[in-house]
């Protein structure tokens, strides 16, 4: 649980809802990393917008050089996901 002040999903509305029900569509579940974004839904927009560039769009490093990178970061922080 986070420590950040978050909207659950049973309490999520609007665009909110409809991000949370997509994420849930997709992977089963909602991370926190998203819920930390829950009191500011147009923000939580851009960063998935920065996350899908930076994980999805052109550059140098491929697809499995950018999770490799991802999750030495995770393991570092002691972030499990």
């Amino acid at each position: 649980m986070s420590w950040i002040k978050t909207i659950p999903e049973g309490e999520a509305t609007g665009v909110l809802k409809n991000i949370y029900d997509a994420h849930t569509k997709a992977r089963g579940w909602v991370s926190n990393i998203i819920k930390s974004f829950s009191l500011r839904p147009e923000i939580l927009r851009h960063f998935q917008g920065l996350f899908a560039t930076l994980m999805f769009g052109p550059g140098g490093l491929t697809r499995v050089q950018r999770e490799m990178i991802a999750i030495v970061v995770s393991v570092t922080n002691r972030c499990h996901y």
